[in-house]
């Protein structure tokens, strides 16, 4: 059966195309199995709460009639302004508005958000852009411009806000500089979702072309209820597709984990157990109360343009197991630095099992891709990655302790793998972050540093050791093999096109400055160099000989780095490769140039790598090369076991030749 909506009609009819509903939810409340929703274009300002699910033979399926016309929004809008002085506003909102949930009197908090920042969840848009929160009035009427924006321009457009219990009302100032409010858009958050089931198992449903923007949701760490505007809400087999996602106060779409009453954020509210205690207590409650392939997950976000959203443009722990995230255009996400922690940026899943990301464009999010925990079976693959960091400028201020937090392409964290990146383009001035184990690099084009290499993998105790312990699981299930600690090592590398660009001055400075590495060595060279050391395959192997159980001699074999595997890697400009590669190429002759152009029609890359970049003379890569990883026991292969051969290009056509890098043939100027 179909149902409309239209919010343009007088009033609400029976849900038949020449009587349309005129909210979404009248629809929502109603629709059944194989039942197709369908919105006309307006603006629906509504948190749509589906009450049912679909079947995976007969989604329930909500589209927008004309994609991107149709707009769910958290915001209302703010028309009575009262002049204060000069560029000062101020509105004063009945809390009647906001029914149980006022964003502006709720903060922003939760584990490993970094409670210095004091934030609301509620936002004050101009013009459908974001100002920006201050904690006084007195900063709204003298604004100062603040370089760790991506628009440090825009950051004088300030907002305050306190309460009149007198009158039961939320007062709001706001500086709009040299706009008139009561002649623009000007809208206030209120709802703290869009659309998102209240109840868990409101399974295979599909959101089709819709624009969704502007919700007041709270900061989503893995310990705890993660909330998005957009989310399935611990269930199954969802389809996001074709949407425009902006504006979330911190995450756009989540995919993430249920409310646990007694271990949601505990970190934050018992301090005595650590955080990644917690997390490891989520994970086997999870278990123990449904979480598995059968029930959970499976969901698949595609073609949709996400961004400006706070903390992440997609979220998520456990939820997000067994999906597909391909062709988005994930960008500008944390861009306002007004949040700060972990947990941020274009995209962040713990336990990401068997999730496939591919084809999808990262760009200017203070961190592209960060797979933290249980990074099993994830395939990243053919994705456009560049200027993911945080603002030079503001890296570049001595004062400040932004380098500490740099941001890069792909953040890998704690895990076991196995974890695949093939065929992508890294051009950050950091690809990776490598603070892991069990993770093959195959077929990309690298023009950043890899940092992190040996470090990062503990609780960062002042005197004792603090290992983080984290699970691995049964190939291709949820179900919790194993828990142990991060050896490092167990790393491939093969047939990579290693570039290196110019190291900015303060990024160098850094790297030679900075002592407390616990987290990240700050390295800036390109290629597999921060390897040294680490054995091969062979060297590993005769730690063994001789070894017969108990009662042998006492050996640090078990606890030592694991080995590392290269192949067919060829290094540019200076990149390095680590002191036992082999079978690599070094050219020291020919200067490579690497630019990305927005141009009309697209991104293109112009390079010279295709006149130095031999074709043909690399080996073929498959899943029979790259083995297993070490600690769960599994191959590089594809969610259902069946073995990959690395035969298709950047742009998954059949190659030609086995190349090193995403492409069978580079050409300059072209299309990415």
């Amino acid at each position: 059966m179909k149902y409309y909506v239209a919010s343009a009609v007088a009033e609400s009819g029976d849900g038949t195309k020449q009587k349309p509903f005129k909210t979404i939810q009248e629809a929502a409340r109603i629709a059944q199995p194989g039942d197709e929703v369908i919105v006309a274009p307006g603006v629906y300002r509504e948190a749509v709460d589906p009450r049912n699910g679909g079947t995976q033979e007969a989604p329930i399926v909500y589209r927008s009639e004309e994609k991107g016309a149709a707009v769910i929004t958290g915001a209302e809008p703010v028309t009575q302004w009262e002049q204060v002085e000069g560029s000062v506003w101020k509105a004063v909102v009945p809390n009647s508005l906001f029914g149980e949930y006022n964003p502006f009197t709720t903060l922003v908090s939760g584990d490993w958000f970094i409670a210095s920042f004091i934030a609301h969840t509620g936002e004050v848009y101009l013009n459908d852009k974001a100002m920006y929160e201050v904690t006084s009035l007195e900063q709204v009427k003298q604004p100062v411009r603040v370089l760790a924006s991506w628009d440090p321009d825009f950051t004088i457009y300030t907002w305050f806000a306190e309460q009149d219990p007198a009158k039961d009302a939320t007062v709001i100032y706001a500086n709009f500089q040299e706009f008139d409010p009561c002649r623009e858009k000007v809208e206030i958050n209120v709802r703290r979702s869009c659309f998102y089931p209240e109840q868990e198992g409101i399974c295979y449903i599909t959101l089709s072309g819709f624009t969704v923007t502007k919700a007041a949701t709270q900061w989503a760490p893995p310990t705890a209820y993660q909330e998005g505007m957009i989310g399935p809400h611990w269930s199954k087999g969802w389809i996001i597709e074709d949407c425009d996602v902006s504006l979330s106060k911190c995450s756009g779409i989540s995919l993430g984990k249920y409310l646990q009453p007694e271990n949601d954020n505990k970190w934050l509210k018992w301090k005595f157990k650590d955080g990644t205690q917690t997390e490891r207590d989520c994970i086997c409650q999870a278990q123990r109360e449904g979480w598995t392939k059968e029930r959970i997950g499976s969901h698949i976000v595609r073609r949709c343009n996400i961004h400006d959203c706070g903390q992440t443009g997609i979220v998520g722990h456990l939820g997000g197991v067994f999906s597909v995230i391909e062709d988005n255009h994930i960008h500008h996400i944390n861009n306002r630095q007004n949040l700060a922690g972990a947990e941020i940026g274009g995209i962040k899943m713990h336990a990401a099992i068997d999730v496939i990301i591919r084809r999808n464009h990262f760009h200017h999010c203070t961190r592209g891709l960060w797979l933290d925990w249980q990074a099993q079976g994830t395939r990243v693959t053919q994705n456009l990655f560049h200027d993911n960091t945080i603002p030079f400028d503001h890296l570049m201020n001595k004062e400040s302790k932004a380098a500490e937090a740099i941001g890069e392409d792909i953040f890998i964290e704690v895990s076991h793998g196995p974890t695949l990146v093939d065929h992508n383009l890294l051009l950050s001035k950091r690809s990776f972050k490598m603070a892991t184990q069990g993770v093959a690099v195959v077929h990309n084009l690298i023009a950043g540093a890899m940092t992190a290499v040996g470090t990062g993998v503990d609780n960062g105790a002042k005197t004792l050791r603090s290992p983080r312990y984290t699970p691995y699981h049964v190939p291709h299930r949820t179900e919790v093999a194993g828990f142990m600690t991060i050896l490092h090592g167990d790393m491939r590398f093969y047939n990579n096109v290693f570039v290196q660009q110019e190291v900015p001055a303060f990024l160098k400075e850094v790297e030679e400055k900075v002592t407390e590495k616990v987290w990240d060595d700050f390295n800036t060279t390109v290629g597999t160099k921060p390897y040294d050391d680490y054995q091969t395959y062979e060297e590993w192997e005769k730690e063994f000989d001789g070894y017969c159980g108990m009662g042998s001699a006492p050996s640090d074999r078990y606890y030592i780095p694991l080995p590392v595997w290269t192949g067919g890697n060829r290094y540019y400009n200076g990149a390095k490769p680590c002191d036992k590669e082999k079978d690599f190429n070094v050219d020291t002759e020919h200067a490579i140039r690497l630019e990305l152009k927005e141009e009309e029609g697209g991104w293109k890359l112009y390079t010279n790598l295709g006149e130095f970049l031999p074709a043909g003379e690399e080996k073929l890569i498959t899943t029979e090369t790259l083995g297993m990883a070490f600690e769960p026991e599994q191959r590089y292969e594809n969610p259902d076991g069946s073995a990959i051969v690395f035969d298709e290009d950047y742009f998954g056509a059949k190659k030609a030749h086995v190349t090193a890098g995403p492409f069978d043939r580079v050409s300059d100027g072209m299309c990415v």
